[in-house]
């Protein structure tokens, strides 16, 4: 069976007979933290904080053997202090025809963009499909697409690195991908040409952020880079979290300054590693919360996603792409 909640219970009752569906109430909202149940003339309460405390107790006691005392402590102590929390423009109407836009669109817009993609990355559909909303003609890049040759990015203006797990994270997050590039002189030039013009733009989403930072594409004038490095947690961390995006210089964050946004991550190498002031960075995403496990990897400064200080290339830890409905 499954629960549902009414405004219009006569209404309601009437189309369940028409469509020979039993029904019966059960329950009725109430805007106090608890939870009165009837049976046999007596009455039980139940505090809704103190069960959930109850349910989750068992996930505490196997937390602190995987994640530690205190990344465990905070997440018994925080699971509930952190809500997902919005906050859109005044004029955001959540359509694309505010925008120009229309998922229906067949004709060529004319504006390339890529996904790459190598050996055990994902998200690559949800991403196409995330550009093409946005008004991109969007084509598929594979590793051995740049390595061969066969693509040289010339004529795309904005290229994406998906998610995933790349070569399985064998040998670290990112790191073989990166040797991709590094050490195959077809992609190298491919992809040190793209970042050599100046009509193009970039973003790397989880794995393709740690890609990036192992590349150097963000802060190639920074003599030290930053890194991801594991999680506080030391375990993978997969959670829908809310991100606060702060006043940024950036092409795809810019107009999103003072929102406030539900995202999922996915990530075991998510943290990153500054070598520098927060002044040195153009953040463009915040988680909403400083503590575990809103903020899911302990990075400093709550810090999600940074872009260039020219605000064309972009690398965040959470996935966008899988919250665009």
């Amino acid at each position: 069976g499954i629960i549902v909640q009414v405004k219009d219970k006569k209404a309601f009752e009437k189309l369940m007979e028409e469509a020979g569906v039993g029904c019966a109430i059960i329950a009725r909202p109430t805007d106090e933290r608890h939870i009165l149940v009837s049976k046999d003339g007596i009455q039980y309460h139940f505090g809704i904080d103190y069960m959930r405390d109850v349910w989750y107790e068992s996930s505490y006691k196997l937390d602190v053997k995987q994640s530690g005392n205190v990344c465990a402590g905070n997440r018994f102590e925080n699971y509930k202090m952190q809500p997902i929390e919005y906050k859109f423009h005044k004029d955001f109407t959540g359509k694309l025809s505010q925008y120009g836009l229309s998922a229906d669109r067949r004709e060529a817009s004319g504006i390339k963009a890529a996904v790459i993609r190598e050996k055990g990355t994902q998200c690559e559909r949800e991403t196409a499909y995330a550009l093409y909303l946005a008004g991109f003609d969007v084509k598929d890049v594979h590793m051995t697409d740049l390595a061969s040759g066969r693509e040289t990015l010339e004529d795309v203006n904005f290229i994406v690195f998906c998610g995933g797990f790349s070569n399985s994270d064998v040998l670290g997050s990112a790191k073989g991908w990166a040797g991709g590039f590094l050490f195959n002189e077809k992609a190298k030039k491919a992809i040190d040409n793209y970042y050599a013009r100046e009509d193009t733009l970039s973003m790397g989403i989880c794995n393709g952020c740690q890609l990036m930072a192992e590349l150097g594409l963000v802060y190639p004038e920074h003599e030290k880079k930053h890194k991801m490095v594991h999680n506080d947690s030391h375990k993978f961390e997969s959670n829908f979290v809310s991100l606060e995006i702060p006043k940024n210089n950036s092409v795809m964050f810019g107009s999103l300054s003072g929102t406030k946004l539900g995202v999922w991550i996915a990530h075991g190498e998510g943290k990153f590693e500054f070598p520098y002031e927060e002044k040195e960075y153009n953040i463009i995403a915040k988680y909403n919360y400083d503590g575990y496990p809103a903020n899911p990897n302990g990075s400093p400064w709550s810090v999600a996603g940074v872009c260039s200080k020219n605000g064309r290339h972009l690398a965040m830890m959470p996935h966008p792409e899988r919250a665009i409905f």
